[in-house]
């Protein structure tokens, strides 16, 4: 027997497993490949040099409007050579140089329908350097997906999905540089973070994004498995493509491939159709990983009350199954078919209402009025976003806006689709788990013995310890070909 720890709360939560489990663990199972050793030079570098466009010394000068849109809290690392601390510092010093005004430099927070991001979040995420040189002049925003002052509707795009986009970037395009700040990290969402996935969700209002994070979207077969070929990725690509379009510029990109840790792998700069594939054959050696032998019949993992999200991403139902979901599109590959999924979570019914404050009633929709499986509440959407109540809590009240709860959905659903069960192990309030259709157990072992009753005698285990406290990996077989760029 071996004994593995599980997030489990703010702790962990033991399990015994049996000899034959097998244990992956993100950058250290299999080593990523090695980190830039001159990170600032690389970035520097990569922004004197684009791919596909002119440098910004040719297409910005006196006069000209900036803006440098950077992700939010949610990604990207906070040590002091991280890609944000890196490359906005080196990109505003290459506007200065051309002449641009620094008072026409706005640094924007793509948080999209996130909850805004604090100042002290904000410090954190760019560094103080650049927070006391921006912030006090009022040069430093998060973008507000509700505030129509500050959004332009462009019509629809190429696919048909409407395309509402933030007017300060908008204008920055047409009188200057519309610079996006971007980290190529693995992602259950259409392969990749960044590129043109970084304007279609950081910078947009809730209807474009409900073009794509929707079941029609998400239960398709080009979606689970994750692949960076997908209709979800076209979307990205097409509404990115459409503001250029209408923009008469190309967004200038600053693209990092990042590691477990959050350490630049490559830096690539220039247009976005251009450094999407360059970003990407560097990402698949970190991202997608040939190394199982064999299918397993059981996924094992453990889930902590804050990541991701938040505090209460862990323990908020809705969320929960939200997680188990994107787990189960980065590792189907090496999964049986219809396979059983075992969860440690606290869940204790904590939803973290300030900052999730549609949550809690779309989830007690849920329980009523027919509804047998979660997509069947996507049709209320339109409804919570129009309530001024969870739209104020979004624009002055560090909440996440009444949609962001329906673009989870379609990934929770994602669990019943592809399982035969799926348990909680150790809940507080086990009832919680019950109404989003999860089987409950005090510990694994009482999980385990339960659910061989779906895998048959001596299941494959695949243990999946501080899956949600590192930067995942999506899992293949050993002889499965990465898929291609």
């Amino acid at each position: 027997m071996k004994t593995v720890q599980f997030e489990y709360g703010e702790g962990t939560l033991s399990a015994n497993l049996p000899d034959t489990a097998e244990v992956f663990i993100p950058g250290e199972t299999i080593p990523d490949p090695p980190a830039l050793e001159d990170v600032v030079e690389a970035t520097r570098q990569s922004i004197l040099n684009p791919v596909g466009m002119p440098p910004l010394s040719e297409t910005v000068g006196p006069g000209s409007k900036v803006t440098i849109s950077f992700p939010d809290r949610v990604k990207g690392g906070y040590q002091p050579t991280s890609h944000r601390k890196v490359a906005i510092p080196l990109l505003i010093e290459e506007c200065l140089k051309a002449g641009v005004f620094k008072e026409d430099i706005l640094l924007i927070c793509s948080n999209g329908l996130h909850r805004k991001n604090t100042n002290e979040e904000i410090k954190a995420i760019l560094g103080e350097q650049v927070y006391y040189e921006f912030m006090p002049s009022h040069q430093i925003i998060n973008h507000d997906s509700e505030d129509w002052e500050n959004l332009v509707d462009l019509g629809y795009d190429e696919l048909g999905d409407p395309v509402i986009m933030n007017r300060q970037v908008f204008e920055s395009g047409r009188a200057g540089a519309a610079i996006m700040i971007g980290h190529v990290l693995g992602n259950p969402y259409g392969g990749y973070s960044g590129g043109y996935k970084m304007v279609a969700t950081g910078i947009t209002h809730w209807k474009s994004i409900a073009s794509h994070h929707i079941p029609s979207v998400m239960h398709r077969s080009d979606f689970t498995p994750v692949s960076p070929h997908s209709l979800m990725r076209d979307k990205f690509d097409a509404i990115g493509k459409h503001m250029e379009k209408e923009m008469g510029q190309k967004f200038f990109m600053c693209d990092a491939v990042l590691d477990t840790n959050a350490r630049q792998l490559a830096v690539y700069s220039g247009y976005g159709q251009a450094i999407q594939p360059l970003a990407w054959e560097v990402a698949n050696r970190r991202t997608y990983v040939p190394w199982a032998k064999e299918k397993f019949d059981i996924m094992l993992f453990g889930m902590p009350q804050n990541f991701h999200y938040g505090n209460g991403h862990g323990t908020n139902p809705i969320l929960i199954l939200q997680a188990i979901g994107a787990n189960i599109i980065r590792h189907r590959r090496v999964m049986k078919d219809k396979f059983v999924v075992i969860c440690s979570s606290i869940c204790n019914g904590y939803f973290h209402d300030e900052e999730f404050p549609s949550y809690r009633e779309l989830y007690e929709l849920f329980q009523k009025d027919y509804h047998n499986t979660l997509p069947e509440v996507e049709k209320y959407g339109e409804y919570f976003s129009h309530k001024q109540e969870y739209i104020d809590k979004y624009r002055f009240n560090y909440g996440y806006h009444p949609y962001h709860a329906f673009s989870m959905v379609a990934c929770g659903h994602i669990t019943e689709m592809h399982t035969a069960a799926t348990y909680i192990v150790g809940a507080y309030e086990p009832g919680y788990a019950r109404a989003m259709g999860l089987k409950t157990r005090p510990t694994f072992d009482s999980a385990i013995q339960d659910a061989m009753r779906y895998t048959g005698p001596n299941p494959k285990i695949l243990a999946l310890p501080r899956c949600f406290k590192t930067a995942a990996v999506h899992l293949m077989m050993a002889d499965d070909p990465i898929p291609g760029v």
